[in-house]
């Protein structure tokens, strides 16, 4: 399933790394804000139309299509953003509350993609630390670019493919997508790392329950 917009309207990095100081016109007082995103729900007070999912709310951005495989209940296995011959797979898992789980995370990824053979090093970018590495698929080897993002009780990680996994400045609306990211955790009490739920629209799964699992549907993104 598919949705696409094609015009728009209008490593993790920590908290600290998000932020910036925010002058107040009117006290001339200056407080920290949040320049980037991923941006946990709480956060977020704007008109940027998002695509809603469930745990996460994806920004539309021109040119930018969300593919998503889904159950025959609407619960959705994966989300990937395809802009040309880029592409940016997202997940979004449960932390907790002290601490961030990015470094771990990267770590294991990093152990099992060095058991699989594959070639993977550790490199500091816009995000803080990421790993790129290339892995063999039978399409050839194909090079990945692993970031992710610590939140409140949440982390986002995305898997970068194609020309932007090796160049991160060609990333563009994918950047452009993550960055407007915004994640609605929920206050239930979840296992660390366990995937948080993400779901089609309503309308988008009774659409697709109706027209079969090969079914494709273009969704005007709401706002939050």
């Amino acid at each position: 399933m598919i949705f696409s917009r094609k015009r728009a309207d209008a490593g993790r990095h920590t908290r600290d790394e998000r932020t910036a100081e925010v002058l107040d016109e009117g006290t001339g007082a200056s407080t920290p804000g949040l320049v980037r995103g991923p941006y946990d729900i709480s956060e977020v007070d704007d008109d940027v139309q998002r695509l809603d999912l469930g745990s996460l709310h994806i920004p539309a951005v021109a040119e930018v299509e969300v593919r998503v495989q889904a159950d025959p209940q609407g619960v959705i296995q994966q989300v990937v953003l395809v802009h040309g011959d880029n592409a940016l797979q997202l997940g979004v898992f449960a932390a907790p509350r002290s601490e961030g789980i990015w470094d771990e995370v990267r770590e294991e990824i990093r152990q099992s993609l060095l058991s699989d053979g594959a070639a993977a090093q550790e490199v500091e970018g816009e995000y803080g630390p990421e790993l790129h590495a290339q892995v063999r698929t039978p399409d050839g080897p194909t090079n990945l670019r692993f970031v992710g993002v610590d939140g409140p009780r949440w982390m986002v990680r995305g898997v970068f493919q194609g020309p932007v996994a090796t160049d991160p400045a060609s990333a563009g609306p994918l950047a452009e997508c993550l960055d407007g990211l915004v994640v609605d955790r929920g206050q239930e009490a979840k296992p660390v790392r366990e995937p948080l739920p993400l779901r089609l629209p309503r309308e988008i799964a009774d659409q697709a329950g109706a027209e079969g699992a090969d079914a494709s549907a273009a969704a005007e993104p709401r706002q939050v």
